[in-house]
This record gives structure tokens, sequence and C-alpha cells, in this order.
């Protein structure tokens, strides 16, 4: 097993991590909102083929956003436009309810509570060819994790009608 997980800004916000930071092989992630405030952070675990990532936010407005994986691993405020496309390693169409989809970027939507807390747990497939010991959501250049204005509706190519990039979090390999 491939272990990941997240920064240790995450014990400074005091958020629930199911990896410790310390773990090696570790990619770091704290969410950052278009201002650059931290405002949650994502934990990924590589199990055999697939990568489980559990994300958590804080101080969010309370209802449904999309949360996409997207293939370049830069998150330039303030629209996040630098991670690129969805992650889509298999060139599938958007949405877990296309008949062509998904793309492996695509993810649950995420519940946000009347508190502003919110958190969703997931397997992301590994995609075949991919190094037994490799994460490949770290490649050379990265991937981001984006959170849209609005939910996913699963269904349209090529984001869901998931609207504009609200907070965004690299996945990159440790240093």
């Amino acid at each position: 097993m491939t272990r990941f997980a997240i920064s240790s800004i995450v014990a400074a916000m005091g958020l629930a991590a199911p990896v410790a930071a310390t773990q090696p092989g570790a990619v770091g992630i704290g969410l950052r909102n278009v201002q650059g405030h931290i405002i949650g952070s994502i934990a990924a675990v590589r199990s055999g083929n697939v990568t489980r990532v559990s994300v958590t936010v804080r101080g969010f407005r309370p209802g449904t956003y999309a949360v996409h994986l997207h293939q370049t691993g830069r998150c330039d405020a303030p629209d996040f436009a630098s991670a690129g496309p969805h992650w889509n390693p298999t060139e599938r169409q958007h949405g877990r309810l296309n008949p062509q989809g998904p793309h492996l970027g695509d993810l649950p939507n995420l519940e946000v509570r009347p508190n502003g807390a919110g958190r969703i747990d997931f397997d992301v497939p590994v995609p075949s060819g991919t190094e037994a010991d490799a994460n490949p959501l770290a490649d050379a250049d990265g991937t981001s994790l984006v959170i849209h204005a609005a939910a996913d509706d699963e269904r349209t190519d090529p984001s869901g009608n998931s609207g504009a990039r609200i907070a965004c979090g690299l996945l990159a390999p440790a240093r």
C-alpha cells in the first residue's frame, strides 16, 4: 500500500485526517479559496487499484458543491483556470451518469452542513499501466482538486454545469 497525506496545515486547522501527515510517500494538499485562505484539506491513500480520497472543508455556505480532479497541478487565483480540464486519462465524456463517461476526475458532490463543514470520501480508480507503487494523482506536474460553486449534474460534458471554480488544492509529489 502506498500512502499519501495532507500537509501540516491540516493539524494547524484542527481538521480531522484519516492519514497521518508524517507517513512516508506523503503528498500535501491544503484547499484554498479564491482569496487564498485555507478552507480545507485532502488525504489520499493508494490501495491496490484505487486511491482512497477524503476531502474536508469548513467555512462554506450550506449546500451541494461539485468536486473534480483537474489534470494540472496548479491553482492560480482568481479563477483556478491553471488547473486545466478534468483529469481524463481514459478520454471519456463527463459525468458518472453519462453513458460515454465518466472522466476519472469526476467525483461525488460535496454536501456542506448548516455549520459550514463538509466531508466526502471516495475511491478513484488507478489507470491501467500505472506502476504498482506510483501515485497517478501526483505525476510530474501534479493534479489539482477543484471545488465548484454549484452541484455537478453528473451528466453534462465537459463539467456537469458545476459553475465557477471556487477552491483548489494541489496533489504534488512529496519533496
